[in-house]
């Protein structure tokens, strides 16, 4: 059976419509799972009962995580938020981390999985941690433009059997305190985390970059996808 992995929407509030960039479907279609895009929604009831059908949890890229959710109060440099996607996120990841089911956190997704567990983020790169490595790069989206080191014996060096990779980049916010319970896999050459992981459960990784604009071209990138829907086989 192909395992059945819920994307979470990209959400834009002043049109009031969801969508999703076909790279995270065709990612993982291409690792054998079928994609499903999530409605954007806290009914309590509705995210149980999607959580305990899906075999796995992609959290995607988007807005602005509302940096209340940290404890801080809201910057000019800080980008558009979707309270909306904040609110859904959460609670479906919550009962995904309850059931013990795989989830992937990419980018934004990376960042909300620190912040539910009680982490905190760069509000704004350029503002508060000016560096020279490239974190929002312009399109094309399929082209690495900053290497990261990953932390040998980790979730993400077991994956990728490699200590380095190069890998493509476009946030203007960041991990800036882990959560506790979080282990960092790999940081970029400024130090900045640039994967995270939750040690003792079935599989919880976050990445910072886009593996599903690398897929096509980077084994490496392709084997998380693989690793991911393995871990979601197993959880059935």
């Amino acid at each position: 059976m192909n395992p059945l992995i819920g994307i979470t929407p990209l959400h834009n509030p002043r049109r009031g419509t969801l969508w999703i960039h076909p790279d995270y479907c065709a990612a993982l279609e291409a690792a054998g799972a079928l994609p499903v895009l999530l409605p954007l929604t806290d009914d309590a009831g509705v995210l149980r009962s999607l959580a305990s059908r899906l075999d796995g949890l992609l959290l995607s890229g988007g807005h602005d995580v509302d940096p209340a959710l940290y404890g801080e109060e809201l910057l000019p440099c800080c980008g558009p938020l979707s309270p909306a996607k904040d609110r859904m996120e959460r609670a479906i990841l919550e009962q995904f981390l309850r059931l013990d089911k795989p989830v992937l956190a990419l980018c934004r997704g990376m960042q909300l999985l620190n912040v539910h567990l009680g982490g905190s983020l760069y509000q704004d790169l350029p503002t508060q941690f000016p560096t020279r490595v490239v974190h929002n790069q312009p399109p094309p989206y399929h082209l690495p433009v900053h290497a990261v080191s990953v932390v040998p014996g980790g979730l993400l060096h077991t994956i990728v059997g490699r200590e380095q990779l190069a890998v493509n980049s476009y946030h203007h916010q960041a991990v800036r305190d882990a959560a506790t319970a979080l282990s960092v896999q790999a940081r970029a050459p400024d130090g900045l985390a640039e994967a995270l992981a939750l040690p003792g459960v079935r599989f919880v990784l976050g990445l910072q970059w886009h593996p599903e604009n690398l897929f096509r071209e980077d084994e490496c990138s392709a084997a998380v996808f693989t690793a991911f829907l393995d871990a979601c086989r197993t959880s059935k």
